[in-house]
């Protein structure tokens, strides 16, 4: 039985999903973030040195990172659904945005989440300082980097709806984060609606309802 070490509002999100779409059983440990500081609890290092999650629990088997969980699920649970054929034309499409998810997309959004709590934590006197260089490398680097992968997520779900070909693939669920965190801090706007068409459909799917369901409370959705 796959146990999946589950952290509310986080990327394990779309492992007990993805899960869900295979139709395959699993266990959730679930564990808190502290209201202050937003960490994972300590608990989390008795299952990997790390401390993050999802962690995946198999037998012997422990496996992090949710790009691994993902494709450690797809090769054995998955007998090639919710994945291109490997010599098709939409299969380095698909790995290209299994890779993009948290490789491109992800660095961005958590460095303009981490830098928007900066100011706060300091000493009073050395805020509006911290605020100023804060507002000018969101300004200066960080919100332009996010429109263009804004622009690029729109135009890459343009042909079909989904990134990977003309059905959904685990790609397409490995992205829903992203898109869900930089959806969460400002609108896409009507110049660029597929990516809130995306959501919108993936939120109503009953795979993606019952991994609700089951994980608890999740900000995104």
């Amino acid at each position: 039985m796959i146990t999946i070490h589950h952290l509310n509002n986080s990327r394990s999100q779309r492992v007990l999903w993805l899960l869900e779409e295979l139709g395959v059983p699993y266990e959730i440990r679930r564990y808190e973030r502290d209201a202050a500081t937003m960490l994972a609890p300590e608990a989390l290092r008795a299952v990997h040195p790390l401390g993050k999650a999802p962690v995946l629990a198999e037998g012997d088997l422990v496996v992090a990172e949710t790009g691994a969980i993902v494709e450690y699920i797809l090769e054995r649970h998955g007998a090639g659904r919710l994945a291109p054929a490997r010599d098709g034309a939409d299969w380095w499409r698909f790995r290209h945005w299994m890779h993009h998810a948290e490789g491109s997309a992800m660095p961005p959004l958590v460095m303009s989440l981490v830098l928007g709590r900066l100011p706060a934590g300091l000493p009073p006197a050395a805020q509006p300082m911290a605020r100023g260089m804060v507002e000018g490398l969101q300004a200066g680097f960080l919100a332009p980097n996010l429109e263009r992968l804004k622009t690029y997520w729109h135009e890459a779900l343009a042909a079909t709806g989904w990134f990977a070909g003309p059905e959904m693939t685990a790609a397409d669920i490995m992205m829903s984060f992203p898109l869900e965190a930089a959806a969460s801090r400002s609108p896409f706007g009507e110049a660029r609606p597929n990516p809130g068409a995306f959501l919108a459909r993936v939120h109503t799917r009953p795979a993606y309802q019952r991994a609700l369901e089951r994980g608890g409370p999740y900000a995104y959705a």
